[in-house]
């Protein structure tokens, strides 16, 4: 029996992210200034300090800042999920990009992953999107010329896959 999917909490993320700050007596500003200094020598836009504080009000953030954000505090994003009790799996943690280099969701290889459990279950793409919450058969099938995605909705997709975030995340210079 396939287990229920479960919702990514951005509140938790973001009440943590705030209790991180305050034990390691940060500013807001001082927190954006250290979740941002894996861009420098980046042509990326580092991420500003309103997008961080304002977190908490939106109903989706771009998983570039999300990504940025949980590796600063060293967490999987599968422990954001609702209703989750155990720690994570060593499997769940995103990797190390290294110097320079920011960590972005591969949603060629997300796509991939997706057609060939969906050829497995023999289904449509329709059908796909029916069992995935908050998305759409197009946008599915456009996840393979390597759009943007957001929390909380990409969180169900390694979810339905049975994999791990992290396997499809992959440390980018830009």
């Amino acid at each position: 029996m396939k287990m229920p999917l479960r919702n990514f909490d951005m509140q938790g993320l973001y009440a943590a992210l705030d209790a991180a700050r305050r034990a390691q007596e940060l500013s807001w500003a001082a927190l954006v200034s250290e979740i941002n200094k894996p861009f420098e020598g980046t042509p990326s836009i580092p991420i500003s300090l309103s997008t961080v504080r304002g977190m908490q009000d939106k109903r989706s953030v771009t998983s570039a800042v999300v990504l940025q954000i949980l590796r600063w505090m060293g967490r999987a994003p599968e422990s954001f999920l609702s209703e989750i009790d155990t720690p994570s799996q060593p499997s769940e943690l995103l990797p190390e990009p290294g110097p320079a280099r920011i960590l972005r969701f591969d949603t060629r290889a997300m796509h991939a992953a997706l057609d060939a459990e969906r050829l497995k279950r023999g289904m449509k793409w329709k059908q796909v999107a029916d069992e995935l919450p908050g998305f759409s058969e197009s946008m599915l099938t456009n996840l393979a010329t390597g759009p943007l995605i957001g929390f909380p909705r990409v969180m169900m997709i390694p979810q339905w896959l049975g994999r791990p975030a992290a396997s499809f995340v992959r440390a980018h210079s830009r």
